[in-house]
């Protein structure tokens, strides 16, 4: 950690404190900070620190706006030019390792985290007051109970149909909501699409069902036909073995004789 140089108090009046701090509130930390990471323009813990060439270290917001008016280092007097100021990130991440309270520890959060984590945890913290979203509600309340508020908010949010059906409903959809028109709307719909479902499957089956017909005529056909074909082939075999080979030469012979007469 770089530890900056023991610097002089500036006495400023109150209100011109308020107006020109920079730095965090002592309050926000969990224990009170060690007295280098202090700011001699505003007395609040450095925020964006950046050092003078003097070694002088302050917040970045605060040096700038004494600096508007007088261009001389708060605590030494030395004369500061602009372009010669350095940040201290080394400093700056050692500050925000700091364990600070949730800005919300007045209203009952407990937790305390690093001061880079502070951001992050306001995001999520249950006691941070929010602004109800129903329009024409001013009313601001903790992130916790934000969503049972805007459950019984009167300034019309959305909130559930006091039928029981599941629906969210706004300021003018609740004015002529009916559940039971809309249900029974709903049934009759789905009951239609059911119905055009089961005629396209059925139609489907049909198809089907005519096709594995006329592939068995098909197959029944070219059954029977390989059936004829085997017995005249069966046939023709049985024939000529009957047939001497002998007497196939002479009845050639003779039948030659006789064409030739």
């Amino acid at each position: 950690m770089e530890a900056p140089e023991p610097r002089a108090s500036v006495e400023l009046p109150a209100v011109q404190i308020q107006i020109m701090s920079g730095g965090y509130d002592l309050n926000l930390f969990a224990s009170p900070p060690d007295c280098n990471f202090l700011c001699s323009v505003c007395h609040g813990v450095l925020k964006r620190p950046v050092r003078l060439p003097c070694s002088h270290i302050f917040c970045k917001k605060c040096i700038l706006r004494w600096l508007a008016r007088q261009n001389t280092c708060p605590c030494c007097r030395k004369e500061v030019k602009r372009k010669k100021m350095v940040h201290v990130n080394k400093l700056r991440k050692t500050i925000g390792r700091l364990e600070v309270k949730c800005k919300n520890a007045e209203a009952g959060c407990l937790v305390t985290c690093p001061l880079a984590h502070r951001k992050g945890h306001q995001d999520s913290c249950p006691f941070e007051l929010m602004a109800c979203p129903n329009e024409g509600c001013s009313a601001r309340v903790p992130r916790g109970d934000l969503a049972e508020h805007q459950q019984h908010c009167q300034q019309g949010g959305e909130q559930l149909c006091l039928l029981g059906c599941g629906a969210t409903l706004g300021p003018a959809e609740r004015a002529r909501h009916n559940c039971y028109r809309e249900l029974r709307e709903a049934w009759s719909e789905r009951q239609e699409r059911s119905r055009t479902l089961l005629l396209s499957l059925l139609r489907r089956v049909r198809r089907v069902h005519r096709t594995t017909n006329l592939i068995r005529r098909q197959l029944a056909q070219l059954g029977n036909f390989l059936e004829e074909d085997d017995t005249l082939l069966l046939g023709t075999v049985q024939e000529a073995e009957a047939t001497p080979v002998g007497s196939t030469d002479a009845e050639v012979w003779g039948s030659q004789g006789q064409r030739a007469l």
